[in-house]
């Protein structure tokens, strides 16, 4: 009997997983095929309780102040559906304010994705009467929110983006689908990428990449690591899943959750480049 190493058990489980995680999104899938409608105001912050016991001695409190709205955007060929679990968990205590943008099947270019994205970003704020949002992107959407940042004048209105499983660099899989123009835009040295790699000085969103290096989508692997000299970046390597399991996995989501509250050691600050893992081993 062979013994086999720990990286290919390793690699087999996170394939395993992506199988899976592929069956049951095939499931939601239709339940995302709509556009979500935005609520007219959005949900307000829970109260601070009131005091029952004793009187208070002094000024009560301060509330924690309310987090930015987050504006999740799915991948290529996907929907909103992807984000159920990850939705689920940044609106976990009720305070921030979370929604969905579909992509347009129709879409052919990633700049004009970006443009709509501007348009909503624009419809968020002025729903929810905050400045900035944050937004999270898998895959494809990650790049629609870099170039909504970086050659849209996003940044003064994003705080963060979370990219997850984004070609930064471009993807060299699957070359047959390179028929279709949204795919020819994610390829190493499109004219998408070429203008993401031009100077960018004075950018103020803070940017978090996942990647990992079981992600069969992103060939190669490392191509989903934020490089750029001008932009606040900081590369996290998930280890143990895949492409499909980035944004439904609750380690994932928790260290996303950790990124825009703030609350990880470090988080926030402008580490260009830095490095962070998350384990789900």
């Amino acid at each position: 009997m062979v013994a086999m190493s720990v990286p290919y058990i390793k690699y087999i489980k996170a394939t395993v997983l992506e199988l899976a995680v592929l069956a049951g999104h095939l499931l939601l899938y239709p339940t995302g095929v709509t556009p979500e409608r935005p609520p007219h105001s959005p949900r307000p912050p829970r109260p601070p309780c009131p005091p029952h016991a004793r009187p208070q001695h002094g000024p009560a409190p301060a509330p924690p102040p309310v987090p930015p709205p987050a504006v999740l955007l799915h991948g290529f060929a996907d929907n909103r559906s992807v984000f159920v679990l990850l939705r689920r968990a940044l609106a976990e205590d009720g305070r921030r304010h979370v929604e969905s943008l579909n992509h347009s099947p129709l879409t052919g270019d990633l700049r004009s994705a970006a443009e709509r994205l501007a348009r909503h970003v624009e419809d968020v704020r002025a729903r929810t009467g905050h400045h900035q949002v944050d937004l999270v992107g898998h895959s494809l959407g990650g790049l629609i929110a870099r170039y909504y940042v970086q050659r849209l004048g996003g940044d003064r209105h994003v705080r963060t983006v979370i990219t997850l499983g984004t070609p930064h660099a471009g993807t060299a899989v699957v070359p047959l689908a390179n028929v279709h123009p949204l795919v020819r835009q994610m390829r190493p040295g499109s004219s998408v990428l070429r203008e993401l790699d031009e100077p960018a000085p004075g950018c103020r969103t803070r940017f978090v990449s996942f990647w990992s290096e079981f992600d069969h989508w992103m060939v190669p692997a490392d191509t989903a690591r934020l490089a750029h000299p001008d932009l606040i970046a900081e590369n996290v390597k998930v280890l143990g899943i895949g492409h499909l399991a980035l944004p439904v996995h609750p380690a994932v989501a928790a260290r996303i959750r950790e990124e825009l509250a703030g609350d990880r050691p470090g988080a926030g600050t402008a580490e260009n480049g830095g490095a962070g893992s998350v384990s789900v081993a």
